[in-house]
């Protein structure tokens, strides 16, 4: 086990805890050194030395020491030096005196190598010390006592002594410098043990159990001693990749910092040991314009820019604090203990204080800034989940007021408790199949053809009644419930499409998706899956996003796109002239149709402005060989207008107002016709929906 301050070289502060710890332990395993030095008859050391074991066994010691095995990326106390099998075989064989003063040589090369401050290599000294001192003791309960004038080699019956005398160093070891990592961290050792002594005893088990081989080797062969690196080699072999799958699963790539899900695990451990007395403090951390300089410098420029803010804030922050990456720009830092609200705010005001330092990059300088949010154990939240969700209210409160640090206030949380309960309704009302498929069509405006259908969700809960879709899609949007909701819609809606399409019906069925939907790896599977199981082209089924997808880049090379494209399934963007894209940049995505937000298509007949923006989107859209659709139609002035700017298909409550599926086949009965260029016309269904 290495020692428990890896990330400081300052060492602790005279008077602390730690302080009195280390001293403690260096003084008392310094004497231990000194009485074993004493006991060490001058005379049989220098035999010793005169043969080539004394020397090939210390520099294994030396090289053992040089580099740990480290079996975990989050293992408190690092990793397990190898020099441990050699050291403990020259306890067995030669006694404690030679076994102290070889370990000891070994540490001080290691810190003079790796520049270690000597507090460092006097604490490693001292414990390493202290731990053989314990085996010492084991094995003179069993009367072995080895000396360089008598060596010990053990027998099978002596496997019992062997093995608790391991138990003993393992145990002083990890003891002392978890007490160490404990104290440094501000953490309990109880947690500091379980997250360390499991994989570390692993390797002690395999490094102090060759020990006993060693020394038997070494009593008939010594030559064949140096043959003991290449076991050790596949142990090194072995953890490395073992250190590397799990480094990779727990922390981002990118900046090497903890990820959500190690950020979820550290949380709860400190909320599981928290104290009444203090608080645990999550921070949620956002850059601002950092998409600025991403989209000004490129993505390259914008991770380099991230990697530096991941330097700095985990140099701003305390010995046992938790800094991580969630995505993007985003980043989290977790206090398991923070006095009070006012001690977690001179924290966060040191972190942005920290990033506000101007950063030189490509020639260029640049000025970061960051919004933080902050939420309290227990003031706030209960669980890593909520604690999370209210530091991200807070951040974006701090984004909102421009005020840089926000601290989680409930009177401006939008997530109310009720809010929170309709979430677990409506979870529980994906699982019952409380949630139903309505179907609008969509018409032309020119004679009135059915062109295809639109599907919308309802839900009726059984005791609030009807909830809009304004109210429950932003909670699903929100949580993991979305993925499942949008596999419920497209299985509903493929169903419904087979039935009717079956059935002579062929009107092509849109379906609402997010974003985040769109590019998920498992869409286009399910898509897949789901037309070759109902027999169904790709024309039956047509995904609708809104216009946010053109903002970020990644919509246009993204494989979910590529192999939707592949599949024949088209796309239609939904809401279009409520965000700040560019119709433009539809020609590099593989949409189909536009359609023309309501907030417009209803004001046309009123509003000369908003006639001017739709009249430019029909044009253009129509420019690009798209087909456009007006959302909103609810008077026959408002679709004559649209049918004379040259827009293609109309929606609104004007032709049919949406209807659940039994309504809605009666209604395409009516209404369908599947000769080209047949249908109603629009002011035949202004008189029958008068």
């Amino acid at each position: 086990m290495t020692d428990p301050s890896d990330t400081r070289d300052t060492g602790p502060r005279v008077g602390t805890p730690l302080w009195a710890f280390l001293a403690g332990v260096i003084a008392i395993g310094c004497t231990a050194l000194v009485v074993a030095m004493l006991r060490l008859d001058l005379a049989d050391l220098l035999e010793l030395a005169r043969g080539p074991l004394f020397w090939v066994l210390a520099v294994l010691v030396i090289l053992g020491e040089l580099r740990p095995v480290m079996v975990s990326s989050a293992s408190a106390v690092g990793g397990t030096y190898p020099s441990t099998m050699f050291t403990f075989a020259v306890l067995l064989h030669f006694g404690l005196p030679v076994a102290v003063l070889m370990q000891a040589v070994g540490v001080a090369m290691n810190g003079v190598v790796t520049r270690r401050a000597w507090h460092r290599v006097m604490f490693n000294i001292g414990q390493s010390t202290l731990a053989l001192t314990a085996a010492t003791v084991v094995l003179g309960l069993f009367g072995i006592v080895p000396s360089p004038a008598e060596p010990w080699v053990p027998k099978g019956s002596d496997l019992l002594a062997i093995a608790l005398a391991g138990v003993a160093y393992f145990a002083t070891r990890a003891a002392l410098v978890c007490g160490a990592v404990a104290l440094h961290e501000r953490r309990s050792i109880v947690r500091v043990l379980k997250a360390t002594v499991g994989p570390q005893s692993l390797v002690y088990t395999a490094l102090l159990g060759l020990a006993p081989v060693v020394v038997v080797v070494m009593n008939h062969s010594p030559g064949l001693v140096p043959l003991f690196v290449a076991p050790l080699l596949a142990v090194y072999f072995t953890a490395t990749l073992s250190m590397r799958r799990d480094h990779q699963a727990l922390h981002d790539e990118l900046t090497g910092l903890p990820n959500r899900k190690m950020l979820i695990v550290s949380t709860e451990e400190a909320l599981a040991e928290s104290r009444h007395d203090e608080r645990v403090g999550l921070f949620l951390l956002d850059l601002d314009r950092f998409k600025e300089v991403n989209d000004t410098m490129g993505h390259p420029v914008g991770d380099r820019l991230l990697q530096m803010v991941a330097h700095r804030l985990t140099h701003s922050v305390r010995p046992g604090d938790v800094v991580a990456r969630l995505g993007g720009d985003e980043f989290a830092v977790l206090l398991p203990s923070i006095r009070d609200a006012h001690a977690a705010r001179e924290v966060a005001a040191r972190l942005r204080a920290a990033l506000t330092e101007p950063v030189r990059l490509e020639g260029m300088t640049f000025d970061l800034d960051a919004s933080v949010g902050i939420a309290l154990y227990p003031d706030h939240a209960p669980d890593f989940e909520l604690l999370l969700q209210r530091a991200d209210v807070a951040m974006y409160l701090a984004k909102e007021g421009r005020t840089g640090v926000e601290l989680y206030q409930p009177d401006k949380d939008r997530n109310s408790p009720e809010r929170l309960n309709l979430l677990g309704d409506l979870r529980r009302a994906v699982d019952n199949g409380e949630l139903k498929l309505h179907y609008q069509p969509k018409v032309a405006l020119t004679n009135g053809t059915v062109h295809g259908v639109e599907a919308l969700l309802r839900w009726r809960h059984p005791v609030l009644g009807p909830i809009a879709p304004s109210e429950f899609i932003p909670l699903a949007e929100q949580s993991y419930l979305m993925r499942q909701l949008t596999e419920y819609v497209i299985e509903a809606a493929l169903g419904q499409a087979d039935r009717w399409w079956h059935a002579g019906l062929r009107v092509p069925i849109s379906v609402n998706i997010s974003a985040r939907d769109l590019l998920g790896s498992a869409l286009p599977e399910q898509l897949e899956a789901g037309l070759t199981k109902f027999g169904l082209p790709p024309e039956a089924i047509q995904l609708e996003v809104t216009e946010r997808i053109l903002m970020g880049d990644q919509a246009y090379t993204h494989e979910t796109i590529k192999a939707l494209a592949a599949l024949g399934i088209s796309l239609a963007l939904d809401d279009f002239g409520t965000g700040y894209s560019s119709l433009i940049r539809l020609q590099r995505l593989a949409v189909s149709e536009v359609k023309i937000d309501s907030s417009f298509v209803r004001r046309i007949a009123e509003s000369q402005d908003d006639d001017r923006i739709v009249r430019s989107i029909v044009d253009l859209v129509r420019s690009l060989g798209l087909r456009s659709v007006a959302e909103g139609v609810e008077s026959d002035e408002v679709a004559m207008r649209l049918a004379d700017m040259g827009c293609d298909l109309g929606q609104g409550w004007l032709f049919c107002e949406a209807m659940p599926s039994a309504d809605a086949t009666v209604w395409l009965r009516e209404h369908f016709d599947a000769t080209p260029g047949a249908g109603v016309n629009y002011r035949t269904e202004v008189t029958q929906t008068a």
